[in-house]
């Protein structure tokens, strides 16, 4: 009865819950001011000055929420500090809104025709938790962090004329135009709109690399930031890869849909990591090493495919339910297993056909991605399709991730969308492929840049002008179905090839991933005693149900000693390879907190890792489907 008690005194202090205003499409009178000075890099500070046209009266004041390519409500004021909202020489009191929290509530005095603001966004720096935006060489600006706008409107119908002074000698690269090379850097009028899809990355060390010829209508640019200026070298075929990718993006959807294309990509250790989608532009933040190891592993050159595709699937052609008029009204991501899961399928594709990827290091992903997604205990109780709400769950990590699931509309949708590629081939006697549907469905109304919106219903009905079948069921089963993921190895069978284990992990697994400075290189035993060991013997991942799950082993755990050994992965190894059949079995020493503990993991198959055989006597599809498109 708490609850009533609190409601009665909520009541009976006079307080009310006033709805925010219902966003129009009406234009917002006058041009918002935005003054960002991302100058201070010893504190990681960016200070912010906004000059908003108003008329006398209530204003409410809206914090972006709910963020494009988030999918969720993930904009909040943590990183926000000292907001003070003057009319003139009158500071304002400004109140929030005790429900919807991102809200700020302000009485505009008479004769007030403008309010200035000012705040600071505070990037993380220290032990302090988030993406970490700056760095002494690196500055990546988001909009939706740096302003407050008025409800009532849609972000298409207000206008903003930005402005950035930057620290000297930093080059800065953004979808807004124009650019000039001053330290204060003004640009063209725009929608609020267009400001939040148009990020910018800022640096000492940057190259721009042209991706199209020159003289190109709607030109698409690599822009390289990097801590050390020795990541931005790279020998001509990586360049010539990424121009590839474009050429082949062109000749799968046939449309671009954009007046021109940034592709940021900062290579930092200082600066968080990150893939955004943006409509002209993307973010791209990973480790150093992009070119300089560029033969060691597939690492992050399957993220550039990614973000460029989702210019068409995602910003052009965009879920229904994800479109909003603004960031305050909730998003809805029943359709993300197109969004982000045919992306990801493309992002596969893409990378192969533009040389960014060899076919052989593409095998041995779609390999651990079938293993990994065929076996997951949580299948039992959590269907794909109830995965596309994580991001409104929220919520912390998730430390057994095989058995709660996740993001998995990503890569599990690769294998549905195989299966549906490879089923449309089959069918239509491999005259007819999902490429088909890419351009039938993103490939229309070329130069558009205002969002076309689809359902479930489009979708289906696009597949089914270029190779009729039972798309809705087969689509619906796969994703509503709790149990059985035989189906999910259905797509590579009919491309040619089936899944098989090996006792030896391939060169490209072990260069798969980046490396982190919190797990390090992992280690992995995921098929074998069922578990992925990062930097000191700390436990990144422990298999649900597995052997060493069986045997009381947890996520964090630290494995301090094998066989009596101080803990190395080679010995590990060893041990493993040791128990197979009759041998021994794996003991384990390890550390949880202050206590130790040994325990025995009863496994004797030995070493294990997922590799794709092909089929005999079948048709090779997934070599068709990875193939160069000529021109």
């Amino acid at each position: 009865m708490k609850w009533i008690v609190i409601a009665s005194l909520w009541i009976a202090s006079g307080a009310t819950l006033a709805a925010l205003p219902e966003p129009q499409d009406k234009q917002y009178p006058g041009t918002i001011a935005l003054a960002v000075d991302a100058t201070d890099l010893v504190h990681s500070i960016v200070r912010v000055h906004e000059t908003l046209p108003v008329a006398p009266g209530p204003l409410t004041l809206l914090i972006p929420r709910w963020l494009p390519g988030g999918h969720g409500p993930f904009g909040n004021m943590t990183q926000v500090s000292g907001l003070v909202i003057r009319a003139g020489d009158r500071r304002l009191a400004w109140q929030r809104d005790p429900v919807e929290i991102e809200a700020l509530h302000v009485d505009v005095p008479e004769g007030a025709r403008a309010l200035e603001i000012d705040f600071e966004h505070l990037s993380p720096v220290g032990s302090a938790r988030g993406r970490r935006a700056m760095s002494r060489d690196l500055v990546n600006l988001d909009w939706t962090t740096l302003l407050l706008y008025p409800a009532g409107h849609w972000l298409s119908a207000i206008r903003v004329k930005p402005t950035v002074t930057l620290p000297v000698g930093f080059e800065a690269a953004t979808a807004l135009r124009p650019l000039s090379s001053a330290s204060t850097l003004a640009f063209d009028e725009v929608s609020l709109e267009t400001l939040i899809d148009s990020p910018l990355f800022a640096g000492r060390h940057h190259k721009a690399v042209p991706l199209d010829p020159e003289g190109a209508p709607r030109p698409v640019v690599l822009q390289l930031f990097a801590d050390d200026p020795a990541d931005l070298d790279a020998k001509p075929e990586m360049i010539e890869a990424h121009r590839e990718l474009v050429r082949q993006s062109d000749r799968l959807f046939g449309t671009r849909h954009f007046r021109h294309y940034d592709l940021m990509l900062e290579q930092s250790k200082l600066v968080g990591r990150i893939g955004l989608e943006h409509h002209e532009s993307s973010e791209n933040g990973v480790m150093p090493g992009y070119f300089k190891d560029w033969d060691k592993g597939i690492k992050a050159r399957e993220l550039l495919p990614h973000e460029y595709t989702h210019s068409w699937n995602g910003k052009f052609r965009r879920p229904a339910d994800l479109w909003t008029p603004n960031l305050s009204v909730p998003m809805r991501n029943s359709l993300l297993w197109v969004y982000e899961g045919q992306t990801q399928y493309w992002c596969f594709v893409l990378a192969v056909r533009a040389g960014l990827v060899n076919a052989e290091q593409s095998r041995d992903h779609f390999a651990r991605t079938a293993a990994f997604r065929a076996a997951m205990a949580g299948r039992d109780w959590r269907s794909l399709q109830d995965t596309t709400s994580d991001p409104l769950i929220g919520g912390g990590g998730r430390p057994w991730y095989d058995q709660q699931r996740g993001y998995d509309y990503y890569d599990e949708m690769v294998l549905v969308w195989l299966d549906v590629d490879t089923r449309m081939r089959e069918l239509s006697g491999d005259s007819r492929s999902l490429d088909d549907f890419a351009r039938a469905f993103f490939g229309v109304d070329d130069g558009r840049i205002a969002p076309l919106t689809y359902r479930f219903e489009d979708v289906v009905a696009t597949l089914n002008s270029i190779q009729p079948a039972d798309w809705a069921p087969m689509l619906r089963e796969r994703l509503d179905q709790v149990g059985s993921a035989g189906h999910l190895l259905d797509g590579l069978a009919r491309a040619g090839w089936r899944l098989e284990f090996d006792q030896k992990q391939s060169e490209i697994a072990k260069n798969a991933n980046e490396e982190d400075e919190e797990s390090g290189k992992i280690a992995d035993f995921w098929w074998s005693i069922g578990v992925n060991v990062g930097k000191g013997g700390k436990l990144a991942g422990v298999r649900w149900n597995g052997p060493a799950f069986s045997a009381g082993v947890v996520p964090g755990q630290q494995i301090v000693a094998v066989q009596g050994m101080a803990y190395t992965p080679e010995r590990l190894e060893a041990a493993i390879t040791a128990a197979k059949d009759t041998g021994p079995a794996v003991e384990l020493l390890m550390k949880d907190g202050e206590h130790y503990r040994s325990v025995k993991v009863d496994h004797h198959g030995g070493l294990r890792y997922p590799k794709l055989v092909r089929i005999d006597g079948t048709p090779d599809r997934l070599s068709a489907i990875l193939a160069p498109r000529a021109p």
